[in-house]
């Protein structure tokens, strides 16, 4: 049921939008969350992030999470796509769409994905600073915390 992509390149999230509902009438619903790199994160101003991964394994935990929300909800079809590599304020991470025949099932499968992608997800963030500096991203408790309502 569950696509799964780990890329460099762009996405177009109308064209991926598209590729999933285009003919279909079996659905009620599709619901989407786009990701973007902000320009600012926690007070400090953002001038690149860089996603690094672990080729193999990082789709593989993406289809794992995608095959729970399936168990959870009646769901159709489910489409992410997670870039990785360097981007600039305001171009796209992350796309994840979830079709099912109700819009309930469609929003809680689609909010319960990106928990689990920004909690279990192996990827490795480290942002860039206009002084030429640069840190790694830890993992906030706010986000544990949004995982952590599923169980």
């Amino acid at each position: 049921m569950s696509r799964v992509s780990v890329q460099q390149h762009d996405f177009d999230p109308g064209a991926e939008l598209a590729a999933l509902t285009d003919g279909r009438t079996d659905i009620g619903a599709a619901v989407s969350f786009v990701g973007l790199v902000r320009d600012i994160h926690g007070g400090e101003n953002v001038s690149a992030l860089t996603l690094d991964h672990y080729p193999g394994m990082t789709e593989r935990e993406l289809e794992k999470i995608a095959d729970e929300a399936a168990d959870r909800w009646p769901l159709d079809d489910i489409r992410i796509i997670h870039r990785f590599g360097r981007m600039l304020p305001g171009e796209r991470i992350v796309l994840v769409i979830v079709l099912s025949a109700h819009r309930r099932a469609a929003f809680e499968a689609c909010d319960f994905i990106m928990d689990f992608l920004k909690t279990r997800a192996p990827f490795w963030k480290r942002e860039e600073t206009p002084d030429g500096g640069d840190k790694w991203v830890t993992a906030k408790a706010s986000d544990d915390a949004d995982a952590d309502r599923w169980k």
